[in-house]
């Protein structure tokens, strides 16, 4: 900004230049950044933030995230990842069409919903108990794969 537009300029001849003689313009007169939300920022940090402070849970040693990556998928979406034509084609006698999950990015099948009763084999890293279920009575069956 141009130094001739500046509030300094008009505040020139006014002894404190409006921060005031009692309270002062000091430099970071509350503490830099989140300092003193235990102390004497307490009210707005209690305000504002409930909850900031403090631990919940358990603490896990060594999480590793990639054993723990377990993308899901339900029953009921399964035939979204097939292609219609395969679905509507479909006849008693017709090969089985095969659905692996993994390479559409889900590691596990769980339960939720209907299936069609048409018969669909999954290959997956886990199934729930229900998926199984649900898969086993449309005629299906689960492959477990590494």
């Amino acid at each position: 900004m141009v130094s001739r537009k500046k509030k300094t300029r008009k505040d020139r001849g006014h002894v404190c230049m409006g921060h005031g003689r009692v309270g002062k313009h000091r430099k970071h007169a509350g503490g830099r950044g989140n300092a003193g939300g235990q102390h004497h920022h307490r009210t707005l940090f209690d305000k504002y933030h409930p909850g900031y402070f403090g631990k919940v849970g358990m603490r896990f040693f060594h999480w590793t995230a990639n054993n723990n990556f377990r993308p899901h998928i339900n029953v009921e979406a399964l035939w979204t990842l097939i292609p219609e034509t395969v679905r509507k084609g479909y006849k008693k006698g017709d090969p089985v069409p095969v659905l692996d999950v993994t390479s559409k990015g889900y590691f596990k099948v769980l339960g939720k919903g209907k299936l069609p009763k048409q018969p669909l084999i999954v290959r997956a890293k886990f199934f729930s108990r229900k998926a199984e279920l649900k898969i086993k009575k449309a005629g299906g069956c689960c492959v477990l794969t590494a």
